[in-house]
C-alpha cells in the first residue's frame, strides 16, 4: 500500500501539476476543462479535504473527500499520468472506501463527465454502480455509488 497523507499549502502547486496533466487528455474528448480543473486547491487543502501520494520527489496522485451525511464524496482522484498503471488508482480508492467505513459512512459516491467513458467501466469494475445524471448539455455528470 502507498502512503497516503493530508495536503499541506506547501503542495498547492503540485496538487494543481497533478490534476491538470491527470485531466488535460480528457479535454478534447469533452469539449473543455474537466470541473477539476477548476477546483479551488488551496481552499480545499486549507479545509482538510486533499490527500495526497508522493513518490520519487514529487507527488504523484491527489485525493479530494467531502463527507456527506450518508456517504463519502469521492470528489476527485487524479494519478500523475507517469505513475498510471500501476495499481495507484485502485489502491487510492481502497483508501476511500476504508476512510468511508472508519467514519460510519455506509458508501461512497463520486461523479464523472459521461464522455469519460473509460473512467466509469473502471469505476463499475471495481463495484461502483450508476444511480443518476446531471448537469448542463456540456458538462453532463454520470453519478455513481458503492455500497460498503
Amino acid at each position: 500500500m502507498v502512503d497516503i497523507r493530508p495536503a499541506t499549502s506547501e503542495d498547492v502547486a503540485e496538487v494543481e501539476r497533478v490534476v491538470a496533466a491527470a485531466y488535460e487528455p480528457w479535454i478534447p474528448v469533452i469539449g473543455g476543462r474537466p470541473l477539476p480543473m477548476e477546483a479551488d486547491y488551496a481552499g480545499l487543502v486549507a479545509a482538510g479535504k486533499v490527500l495526497v501520494v508522493e513518490g520519487q520527489g514529487a507527488l504523484t496522485a491527489v485525493l479530494v473527500l467531502e463527507t456527506g451525511s450518508d456517504h463519502l464524496l469521492l470528489e476527485n482522484v487524479a494519478v500523475d499520468p507517469a505513475a498510471q498503471g500501476g495499481r495507484l488508482g485502485s489502491q487510492l480508492l481502497a483508501h476511500t472506501e476504508g476512510e468511508a467505513r472508519a467514519r460510519g459512512l455506509p458508501e461512497v459516491r463520486l461523479y464523472t463527465n459521461v464522455l469519460m467513458a473509460s473512467n466509469i467501466a473502471w469505476y463499475e469494475r471495481r463495484g461502483f454502480v450508476r444511480t443518476s445524471e446531471d448537469g448542463t448539455p456540456t458538462r453532463r455528470r454520470v453519478w455513481l455509488t458503492k455500497r460498503l
